[in-house]
């Protein structure tokens, strides 16, 4: 037999064709065998070795269908095979059939895109909330050094390097969590008390999370921010990222020398780019954090949902399938037709057609001598039509028309009531204007109406904020009124006083402005 091992620089994937063939369970368990004794530091496996370290469930009782497997993933280009002469000792013992195998270079990498492919299946992900501490204190130390003159570039790229290193753990495990979360919520055929204690915990866990991720969140956007915009005296976060890229190229081969400076930094760029989109959001979309968070949010609602189905089952509601099927076997254990037409009627409310009018004679002929639903027109009995049904196909009398009614004080009243709420609605405009530039905390007390009005505009500028920002401008919705809202640094506290309480905040420069006195 002569052994041909596949070279793995052809491009082909021979290395995979034992997952498609039959015994493939024992190939997958001789070739784990041998990467546990890679594991071991040994290079070489006899096929008695390999029969050994077999488990005692799947090891042939032949070791024969061993060495078969073996010449087969040789053929595949898995296992290179050597002449085994460190056991002959004669003439015939050479001529004889003896190879020791080892990995090869393709089948090693197969087998480790097979348990790659295996961990990814498996892996239900976390949301992990000490990578996001981990990533608050990493940008914390990125800042100190953009306020250096003279970085060291070592630091700063270790530091870059346990900042994405975090990140990606932090996106990878996020999205399999989720995954594997919507795959919990939407199985139908669950225990119901293995689950009801299940989601307790789980619940407690999504939101412990969630309230990191608003808390911790907000300052990772925030030291972003201060990065991209070189506060603190740096210049930001380019430079630093120009260092990470050129200490990287310092170890790059020959053969890569060569823009190896440039293509470091454009894959930094794209970290950095990819942790501010998580973070930051844009003008036309939202950050991914955000997006994590209502996801987060909705597996609450979901889990929630399946409680109360839950509880509806063990309660004792029936679904309509369970409905269903009981009908069916009702149906089934029914003696006769007649018994079945009953059951019909009974559950769907399906009667034979009456068409035309029965009135009480008829019902009581019919009680009388029974008329078949299934006798034909022609041979029933005829009945008997009013010539007014015949004519106009109503019963109904038509009598004298209703009188027009006058609405016209109706109208009265809601144009007096309209008056008055926009009366009311201006007087609120005319309380909140504040002709120029003035404090929250100046505001005096506000009325109900006045108050709901300035929380309205108050929520449309902070719709607007984004981390970073110092000052908004925002429209309310009917375009009537404009504030501008710019942020304090004394750190004081506003208070405004109304009917339902005291409303407090971080106190601000505002500016209300009312568009309709122009128009007016």
């Amino acid at each position: 037999m002569k052994l041909i091992p596949v070279d793995a620089n052809r491009g082909g994937y021979a290395p995979f064709a034992h997952l498609t063939v039959p015994n493939s369970a024992l190939y997958r368990q001789v070739m784990r065998a041998f990467l546990v004794a890679k594991e071991r530091f040994a290079v070489h496996l006899r096929p008695e070795d390999v029969h050994a370290a077999l488990p005692a469930v799947d090891r042939p009782a032949e070791p024969d269908a061993v060495v078969k497997a073996l010449d087969s993933l040789v053929e595949w280009g898995n296992l290179r095979a050597d002449p085994d002469t460190a056991r002959v000792t004669a003439v015939e013992d050479f001529y004889r059939k003896r190879f020791i195998y080892q990995l090869t270079r393709a089948g090693e990498a197969a087998e480790e895109a097979l348990a790659a492919y295996d961990d990814a299946l498996g892996r239900r992900g976390a949301l992990q909330a000490v990578a996001l501490h981990d990533i608050v204190t990493q940008l914390r130390a990125l800042l100190v050094f953009a306020a250096e003159d003279d970085p060291d570039p070592a630091k700063v790229h270790l530091a870059l390097d346990a900042l994405t290193s975090r990140f990606t753990a932090l996106a990878e495990n996020a999205r399999a969590f989720m995954g594997s979360l919507q795959r919990t919520i939407d199985l139908h055929d669950v225990e119901v008390e293995a689950f009801l204690a299940y989601k307790d915990r789980l619940i407690q866990y999504l939101e412990r999370f969630i309230q990191d991720l608003i808390t911790l969140g907000g300052r990772i956007a925030q030291l972003i921010t201060a990065l991209e915009e070189g506060q603190d005296g740096g210049d930001g976060v380019l430079p630093l990222l120009r260092l990470a890229a050129r200490r990287e190229a310092a170890d790059a081969s020959p053969d890569e020398a060569e823009d190896a400076e440039v293509r470091a930094y454009e894959r930094w760029a794209g970290r950095w780019s990819g942790l501010t989109a998580w973070f930051v959001s844009g003008d036309s979309r939202q950050a991914q954090a955000r997006l994590l968070r209502g996801q987060a949010l909705g597996a609450i609602r979901q889990l929630l949902a399946v409680v109360r189905s839950l509880n509806e089952r063990r309660s004792g509601r029936s679904d309509r399938s369970a409905d269903f099927r009981t009908l069916a076997r009702w149906f089934a254990e029914a003696p006769d037709d007649d018994t079945r037409h009953r059951l019909w009627r009974t559950a769907f409310g399906l009667y034979v057609s009456r068409h035309l009018t029965v009135d009480a004679d008829t019902l009581e002929q019919r009680a009388i001598r029974p008329v078949s639903a299934a006798t034909p027109w022609a041979e029933a009995e005829s009945l008997r039509i009013s010539p007014q049904l015949r004519r106009t196909g109503s019963y109904e009398r038509r009598g004298k028309g209703r009188r027009v009614e006058d609405r016209s004080g109706a109208r009265r009243r809601l144009e007096e009531i309209a008056a008055k709420q926009a009366e009311e609605i201006a007087a609120a405009r005319a309380r909140l204007a504040t002709g120029g530039e003035m404090r929250l905390s100046q505001f005096g007390e506000l009325d109900p109406l006045a108050f709901g009005l300035f929380l309205q505009l108050l929520g449309d500028a902070l719709a607007t904020w984004r981390p970073g920002t110092r000052q908004t401008v925002a429209t309310s919705n009917d375009g009537s009124m404009e504030i501008r809202l710019t942020a304090l640094r004394d750190d004081t506290t506003a208070r405004i006083h109304t009917p339902g309480g005291v409303f407090r905040g971080p106190d601000h420069l505002v500016e209300i402005v009312d568009l309709t006195e122009g128009a007016r």
